[in-house]
């Protein structure tokens, strides 16, 4: 990977903040489905999926059928996967803000998920806070989620080089240590498709476009779909 590239990471990450004030998660409703192709066969039971994380999930600065929990949603469904994603998306949330409302938001649920998707640590990056609160934070998260016997999909983030070679050793290998530690999925590094493609980032030079979250939800839809347990009066729907 070229230096050119990697010099835009500080900036693209800033799409794990937003610039506006915290927004509140959306804790029990299903995203949007808007777009979903009116022909998708969906099959089985309802799949309920909860993706939980910063404004990378919260749409920032997008419409809400067009978050990645509601895109996310759309996809599966194409597959024929019946699935319902509520966006529990905070901007500006740091690890740490998301270990003390995980509880609150996975009780405020009407059914428990079959499948948590956990998106933070950029705003960790950009604040420079050491990987190993990072990676504690993110234990205790996936501590909760084990207790819960709920099984999660970790969406990896990786730290610019120029942040030292020690910082970057430590916060890379936290997010597949811990995918290993606690069993989970894993995407190794959730923005890789758009992080060097500036035509797929908002004039702000921080967050994908729409059309960018769809990249994102191309990429990372097959993981999902993997993710999510299998029922054992049908198997495993689109995988």
């Amino acid at each position: 990977m070229t230096i050119r590239v990697w010099s835009i990471i500080p900036v693209i990450l800033l799409a794990a903040c937003g610039t506006q004030a915290p927004e509140q998660a959306v804790v029990s409703e299903p995203a949007a489905n808007a777009g979903m192709p009116a022909e998708a066969a969906v099959m089985g039971s309802e799949r309920q999926i909860l993706a939980f994380g910063d404004s990378l999930f919260a749409g920032y600065n997008v419409d809400k059928g067009e978050s990645y929990p509601a895109r996310l949603e759309a996809a599966l469904r194409a597959r024929g996967i019946n699935a319902r994603v509520a966006n529990a998306g905070v901007s500006g949330d740091t690890s740490a803000a998301g270990l003390q409302r995980l509880a609150f938001t996975l009780d405020a649920q009407k059914v428990q998920p079959e499948l948590v998707i956990l998106e933070l640590g950029g705003n960790d990056l950009l604040r420079n806070l050491p990987p190993s609160e990072t990676r504690a934070n993110l234990a205790a998260m996936l501590d909760e989620l084990a207790r819960r016997k709920i099984p999660v999909l970790l969406m990896g983030m990786r730290a610019p080089p120029n942040l030292g070679a020690d910082f970057v050793r430590e916060f890379d290998g936290a997010y597949p240590a811990l995918a290993r530690q606690y069993g989970a999925a894993l995407v190794p590094f959730f923005i890789e498709p758009v992080f060097d493609r500036p035509e797929l980032i908002q004039p702000d030079r921080i967050h994908p476009t729409a059309e960018g979250i769809e990249v994102l939800v191309a990429s990372t839809v097959g993981k999902v779909a993997d993710a999510l347990p299998e029922k054992p009066e049908e198997g495993k729907n689109g995988s």
